[in-house]
């Protein structure tokens, strides 16, 4: 892209190595396998995902969520202008104000309160353009300046509702005109169906999203206490038979 240069401070959170319909390289989750760093999921991989071609599909199927704050760190060495790119889509909750958080960089909050859903619904793509400029020591994010050693922090802050979760992200060095755009929101909305299209796939391959697999509330019950309602019915049962029998 004209006026632009990318660079590989990137990472598909919770997948793979992945290169997209525009040639930005993704690597691999580097927190896969940090327990500390939280959990990846592939949950959203029973949906079609919206604005999304199919060869990307995956960027946004996977995702990287944990029941506290957690953080990547990118180490972005060169004076300049960038822009961070985070990729979400809310596939596991139906409505607005059921996930909510917040989302800063090098100590500074540039997404407060962050409700996908409320932002594009449903298994839908949505991307926050975040720039900031490096200048020897220091770094510029949204007006505000502070110090810089090197390393770009982005934190994902837990909040009152729910698990804070990325699906993807990426720097480039450039300006906000560079940046590949999602189409927009009201081409899609012409388009869509009542409900998003899901892909039929075994429910035992699929990771669970934005939150640890609940336990069965029945497989610490006693195997004795579900014939309990049985027996009694049978008590019952019998004692009216002998009663109409004799009649």
């Amino acid at each position: 892209m004209t006026g632009s240069t990318w660079r590989s401070y990137d990472s598909a959170a919770g997948g793979r190595e992945h290169v997209d319909v525009n040639g930005i390289h993704y690597r691999s989750d580097p927190l896969q396998g940090k327990a500390e760093s939280g959990y990846d999921s592939d949950y959203g991989r029973r949906y079609l995902i919206g604005r999304v071609p199919q060869e990307d599909q995956i960027l946004y199927h996977t995702e990287r969520y944990h029941t506290s704050s957690f953080e990547y760190q990118l180490s972005v060495p060169d004076d300049g202008d960038y822009v961070l790119v985070l990729k979400f889509s809310e596939v596991y909750f139906d409505a607005p104000n059921k996930k909510v958080f917040s989302v800063a960089v090098n100590d500074h909050v540039v997404i407060n309160d962050l409700d996908i859903h409320s932002r594009v619904g449903r298994a839908v793509a949505y991307d926050e353009h975040i720039p900031f400029r490096i200048e020897g020591s220091t770094i510029r994010i949204l007006d505000e300046v502070s110090d810089y050693d090197g390393v770009l922090t982005v934190r994902f802050i837990k909040g009152d509702y729910d698990n804070p979760k990325v699906n993807a992200m990426y720097v480039m060095q450039g300006e906000l005109k560079d940046v590949p755009a999602l189409p927009p929101l009201e081409e899609l909305e012409e388009t869509l169906p009542d409900a998003p299209e899901q892909i039929e796939l075994s429910a035992d391959n699929l990771k669970w999203a934005s939150g640890p697999k609940q336990t069965n509330p029945y497989t610490q019950q006693d195997q004795s206490q579900m014939f309990l309602p049985i027996l009694i019915a049978l008590a019952c049962f019998f004692p009216v038979l002998f009663c109409l029998c004799r009649l």
